[in-house]
Formats: C-alpha cells, structure tokens, sequence
C-alpha cells in the first residue's frame, strides 16, 4: 500500500471522527438582584435556549457596591430561575457566593 494513500486515508477518518465530536460550550448570563421583570424573562429565554442546544449556561448574579449586604435577593432570583428551568435543565452545582458574584451552573436535561 502507498504511504501517502495511507496517510490521506488516516486523515479522513479524523476528520470523520471531528465532525461527530460535540462541542459543548459554557455560556454565561449575567443578572443583578435589581433586575426588572422583563429583562428576567428575556435573560431566562436566552437560557433555555442555550440548554436545548446542549451547552452550559453559567448565571451569575453581581452585586455593585452595597447591594451585597442583601443577598438573599440573588439567592431568591436563582431560586425561583431554578424552578422555572426545571423542565429544560438541572443544577450541576449549587449557588456559590465568590466575592461579589453569586453563580450557578446549569446543564441540559
């Protein structure tokens, strides 16, 4: 067999196996514990629909300034995406306060 016939053939099949590979990405969405009512929903739309095409989506709440000192807002916002997503995707781990981010990750169904 020819070593160039052969060394074309291995390359295809790569190139096969490539194609096939699924890529998942982590997408983040950024809240505030201010977020008004329409900018939640339009956020959380965009979350659900980088769920159903299979990537993570990281939500991370950040407090500005003072906002800090009332956390459990953030905590209750994630809360309540929490149940709203549950039909498209789970908790891979729970709400994490690093600093003045309070984050989550979430992954497809």
């Amino acid at each position: 067999m020819d070593l160039n016939k052969f060394l074309y053939e291995q390359k295809k099949k790569e190139k096969e196996i490539k194609k096939k590979q699924r890529i998942t990405q982590t997408k983040e969405i950024r809240f505030t514990p201010e977020t008004s009512e329409h900018d939640y929903r339009f956020k959380r739309q965009h979350v659900e629909d980088f769920l159903k095409e299979g990537h993570r989506v990281k939500v991370t709440i950040f407090y500005k300034g003072r906002e800090i000192m009332y956390k459990e807002r953030g905590y209750q916002l994630l809360e309540r995406l929490t149940k709203e997503l549950s039909d498209t995707g789970k908790v891979e781990r729970p709400p994490k306060l690093e600093g003045p981010r309070l984050s989550v990750t979430f992954i497809p169904v």
